[in-house]
């Protein structure tokens, strides 16, 4: 089995009348691709008084297999179509970390 040694974290912001809907969208149109490359994929989602933060965290094998998903530069951000209708702001970048250790369940 491949160990994920990158793990690809995108977030952004929706307001929270508009966060079921935007789970749905999101889901299908940007997680769901993903899950078919990435070794692994979580999202999170945290509701606030007004806005709901959405977290996603994808696992890779290391930043090549990466770039065959997310292009050249995978720090660069690929926005969904409808993602300005429902960010409060489109974010404008994505954090790469090393994985450096995992313990226990996490999927």
């Amino acid at each position: 089995m491949t160990k994920p040694t990158i793990a690809r974290i995108w977030r952004g912001c929706t307001p929270r009348a508009k966060a079921d809907e935007y789970e749905a969208y999101n889901y299908e149109t940007g997680v769901k691709p993903l899950i078919e490359k990435a070794l692994g994929v979580q999202t999170f989602r945290e509701d606030r008084e007004t806005e709901s933060e959405f977290v996603t965290i994808s696992y890779w094998e290391n930043i090549e297999a990466m770039s065959t998903f997310a292009g050249a530069d995978p720090t660069k951000i690929h926005h969904l179509e409808r993602d300005s209708e429902f960010l409060i702001e489109l974010p404008k970048e994505v954090q790469i970390l090393r994985l450096l250790t995992s313990q226990g369940a996490t999927g």
